[in-house]
């Protein structure tokens, strides 16, 4: 077996191994019709999804939305205004308490959005009892949509919804008024924030990926895959690695860098890994695209400069491997920010990526 087809197998197994880990998030929606339910689901999570999803009935008022590539679904409730909303709240959590006994954790129901609309200035008794309902099996976090003057409502929701985790006010699209003032969205990155305090550790890198709202939640999560991609190459390197043979540090910053692909939502392929780190060397050669690597990695870090031509110790390897991942991280919050929160494409994150490596080296 060649170099570079052992380089691809080590990528596509770090690629599932990093989907595998990240699992999928299920986000409960509810609120009257007018609400803003959908601009809400398409301003949070990628691919526009309550325009592009597949959506499947899973009750009479009760629909769950989903789309290829994003590890998430939404379960979109209505009904919330109607005379029976008492029957619709009870076959609600009849769903939910038998998805919890599930033992895939991925069919449970993780978090609830309750949205109320802040033009109406009142919380309804069936969203009182929703709330009530909802949060014996979920944390429960309040939302006040089309937002644009509080005078106190917000602190009157949270008096009557009392089991929410936080009312977070939020205006999910700009708006323009005739004399020319505009209102910009708001609080979309608050609730994406609050919404990965709130659900269990294991799921934050599922939502990290499924939402757009904040790069910062994207980036927590990816720093911890760093910090675990650190202490195994300082396990690696306990015994000194020969400076010759330190592209045996390869498999632990290819697994790294595809679990910071996957927190970002990247659309990860055996391709664009191979082409990311070998790219890095320019070479195809998995031998010396790791022996390139330390070699261009040890110009970022002086203090383990000397060690060139010697060995690679376990501060030196964790050093290296927290460089490299952490540009990774920054080259990639600098294009979401560019873009504004879309994807960018594959190329141009090589392409920037190896630009930073470069400037870095310089």
């Amino acid at each position: 077996m060649t170099e570079h087809s052992d380089f691809a197998t080590m990528a596509k197994k770090a690629m599932e191994d990093a989907i595998d880990k990240r699992g999928q998030i299920n986000v409960l929606i509810a609120g009257r019709s007018g609400v803003g339910k959908s601009t809400l689901i398409n301003a949070i999570f990628q691919g526009n999804l309550a325009e592009t999803g597949q959506g499947r009935p899973v009750t009479k008022t009760t629909r769950e939305i989903t789309k290829e590539g994003i590890p998430l679904a939404v379960w979109d409730t209505r009904g919330l205004e109607m005379a029976a909303y008492k029957e619709t709240i009870a076959d609600l959590e009849r769903l939910i308490s038998d998805r919890a006994k599930e033992r895939d954790p991925s069919r449970h129901i993780h978090v609830a959005y309750l949205c109320i609309h802040e033009d109406g200035r009142r919380v309804e008794e069936a969203e009182i009892e929703l709330h009530y309902a909802l949060s014996k099996h979920m944390p429960v976090i309040g939302v006040i949509t089309k937002s644009r003057s509080d005078q106190g409502f917000r602190a009157e929701v949270q008096e009557l919804l009392p089991e929410t985790r936080n009312v977070i006010r939020v205006r999910a699209l700009a708006e323009q008024f005739d004399e020319g003032h505009s209102l910009p969205p708001m609080g979309l990155a608050e609730l994406a924030e609050m919404t990965a305090e709130v659900i269990p550790e294991g799921l934050r890198c599922a939502f990290a990926a499924a939402q757009k709202a904040s790069i910062q939640a994207k980036k927590n999560v990816s720093h911890g895959v760093v910090a675990t991609a650190a202490a195994l190459a300082a396990s690696a390197g306990a015994v000194p690695i020969p400076l010759s043979d330190s592209f045996l540090l390869i498999p632990i910053q290819v697994g790294m860098l595809a679990g910071i692909s996957v927190a970002f939502g990247l659309e990860l392929s055996n391709a664009f890994l191979s082409t990311l780190v070998v790219g890095l060397a320019g070479s195809t050669g998995a031998t010396v695209a790791g022996r390139m690597i330390v070699a261009n990695l040890f110009k970022c870090i002086p203090s383990v400069g000397s060690v060139v031509g010697g060995a690679i110790s376990a501060s030196t390897a964790t050093a290296l491997t927290v460089a490299l991942g952490e540009l990774y991280i920054t080259t990639l919050d600098a294009l979401f920010t560019q873009s504004g929160g879309d994807m960018p494409d594959s190329d141009t994150i090589l392409t920037e990526f190896r630009r930073r490596l470069e400037l870095n080296h310089a």
